[in-house]
């Protein structure tokens, strides 16, 4: 059998359980308690930006809007704005804090056919990649391995989305906010 040693993960082993009031994971996180043990970096009017609990590289993030659809063409001009304006600082700050080589960025539409997980809130996937990111693992071992703790990667993201212009930074364990 084979064995990563990731002990980060302890913490979701060991999470309380869910709130059964809250049907869907990422409306349970629009609210702004908790965001660093959350893991969200950062926050607009009508939008956050999300830490992949089960990233394909570090710093996989997501960008998900507040409104609870699953249809794209549900969201308002002014969402829509929005959402794509904090994707564009997600970029950004992926790039001072990580430096990658490019990104694969996308939506999963439509439910289990389009391979998303979480088909009812729809959510857009940034995910940093390297040159030679791709490695044996995954194809040999049918394992992936990441090489930073997602608790580093928050604070590197953190930092990085404070230095940007129009951030406010309402202390160390809230989330950075865009106007």
């Amino acid at each position: 059998m084979d064995q990563v040693f990731a002990p980060w993960r302890i913490e979701w082993v060991e999470r309380e359980e869910p709130n059964p009031d809250i049907d869907c994971v990422f409306c349970a996180f629009r609210e702004d308690d908790a965001d660093r043990d959350n893991r969200v970096v950062a926050r607009s009017e009508r939008s956050f930006v999300l830490l992949n609990n089960y990233p394909y590289n570090p710093g996989h993030v997501m960008v998900i809007p507040h409104d609870h659809t699953g249809e794209y063409g549900d969201l308002d001009e002014a969402t829509l704005l929005d959402h794509a304006r904090l994707k564009q600082r997600a970029f950004d700050a992926l790039e001072t804090a990580l430096g990658p080589d490019a990104f694969n960025a996308g939506l999963n539409l439509g439910g289990s056919a389009a391979g998303g997980s979480i088909d009812d809130h729809l959510h857009t996937h940034v995910v940093p990649r390297w040159d030679g990111d791709t490695n044996f693992m995954p194809v040999v071992g049918d394992t992936k391995v990441i090489v930073e703790a997602v608790a580093d990667t928050y604070d590197r993201l953190h930092d990085a989305f404070a230095q940007q212009d129009g951030a406010e930074t309402p202390g160390p364990d809230s989330a950075v906010r865009f106007a």
